[in-house]
């Protein structure tokens, strides 16, 4: 059984930054489509960084690049989200979510993933 746990939420101003985890345990696949997904009030799940494990290939929304940073420890099994110049379009849920398919293309689709986490809330505001 693959459990997504997230950690690292909070509340910080414009301009700041914080750093999210996702501690990974139960995979039973070589490889795995790993994504950052938020959801904000009244608004759809969106893609935010995807990360394959085969290759280390990463994905960024449009709205995130260049302010956000994929990225995984596989001595600590564990998922990060490095996200800097944090602006108060960027508060919502932030979910950790794996899939052991090649989702090549299709990353940022949430109904792709099978395994997901509970969710951190980050709240920036200005």
């Amino acid at each position: 059984q693959v459990q997504l746990v997230e950690s690292g939420g909070g509340s910080v101003q414009a301009g700041g930054s914080l750093r999210l985890s996702c501690a990974t345990s139960g995979y039973t696949y070589s490889s795995y489509c790993m994504g950052w997904f938020r959801q904000a009030p009244g608004k759809e799940r969106e893609g935010v960084a995807g990360y394959y494990t085969s290759g280390g290939a990463t994905y960024y929304a449009d709205s995130v690049k260049g302010r956000f940073t994929i990225s995984q420890d596989n001595a600590k099994n564990t998922l990060y989200l490095q996200m800097n110049s944090l602006k108060p379009e960027d508060t919502a849920m932030y979910y950790c979510a794996a899939d052991p398919r090649s989702l090549r293309g299709t990353w940022d689709q949430a109904h792709k993933y099978n395994y997901w986490g509970r969710g951190t809330q980050v709240t920036v505001s200005s």
